[in-house]
């Protein structure tokens, strides 16, 4: 409980802030009637990471850079969500099977929005789930177009679970796959994650050729067959150039693709 009521009165700190750009200690612990003690500790903690910085020479404390850049990720993916909605309801009707629509979030994918096909057997998600890069469509789309050097990066101080029988587990097999992925312009998830799933994958960019976020469509594996991939593909594929281009990236403007 002690931990949570520190959680809640830093975040009570960083809220003063909203109406003055600079405050003392002495003047958040009048404001927040909390002990000056409590204050100081609380705010020497936000200042080293980065949540605030202080003035030395006035001992004042203002927002830091680090809540800037947490700001500029959550805006970037509110707009992959707003540009993206209309193309994933679009590329569920066209094919009938679930859409789901993903971002990167650290060593995973978390799904931030998505339809469900209208068939009675089909795939469910719930947004805020999260999955595994390495045995999804919507991570290995994502994982084969990042740098070489944070693939390697990522690889090396990951264990790859096995989730079915057909998860790639073996890191130079892992690769390969991820070099076709990269090569084609499309992942295939067949099978890696859950049993008798498949699913099909593309990576979305924004202004800067940047690899954020994914798309893809998913079903039974009897209706997604391998001999669909192709055709399915051609399909998320497109929509996945469309999203891009609707976030600003341009191919051939100086982006930032895999190897680079």
């Amino acid at each position: 409980m002690n931990q949570v009521r520190s959680v809640l009165r830093a975040i009570r700190i960083l809220e003063a802030f909203r109406d003055r750009s600079s405050l003392t200690v002495t003047e958040l612990a009048r404001a927040l009637k909390l002990p000056k003690s409590s204050v100081y500790e609380l705010v020497s903690t936000l200042a080293a990471e980065g949540l605030l910085t202080k003035e030395e020479a006035t001992s004042r404390y203002r927002l830091g850079l680090r809540l800037a850049e947490l700001a500029r990720t959550a805006d970037r993916d509110l707009e992959v969500r707003q540009v993206a909605h209309s193309l994933v309801e679009r590329l569920r009707d066209e094919l009938n099977e679930t859409v789901q629509l993903t971002i990167l979030d650290g060593e995973e994918i978390l799904y931030v929005d998505g339809c469900e096909s209208k068939r009675q057997l089909r795939t469910f998600f719930q947004f805020g789930d999260r999955a595994p890069l390495h045995c999804t469509a919507l991570g290995k789309a994502i994982l084969a177009n990042l740098p070489a050097d944070e693939i390697d990066h990522r690889l090396r101080r990951r264990t790859l679970k096995a989730y079915t029988s057909e998860t790639l587990t073996d890191p130079r097999e892992l690769r390969r796959d991820l070099a076709r992925t990269a090569a084609r312009g499309y992942s295939v998830d067949d099978m890696e994650h859950e049993e008798g799933v498949r699913c099909v994958g593309a990576p979305i960019r924004d202004r800067e050729g940047r690899t954020i976020a994914s798309i893809s469509a998913s079903g039974p594996a009897q209706r997604l067959a391998p001999g669909r991939d192709r055709e399915i593909a051609r399909r998320v594929m497109a929509a996945a150039e469309e999203i891009s281009r609707r976030l600003g990236y341009r191919p051939g403007k100086g982006g930032t693709r895999k190897g680079s």
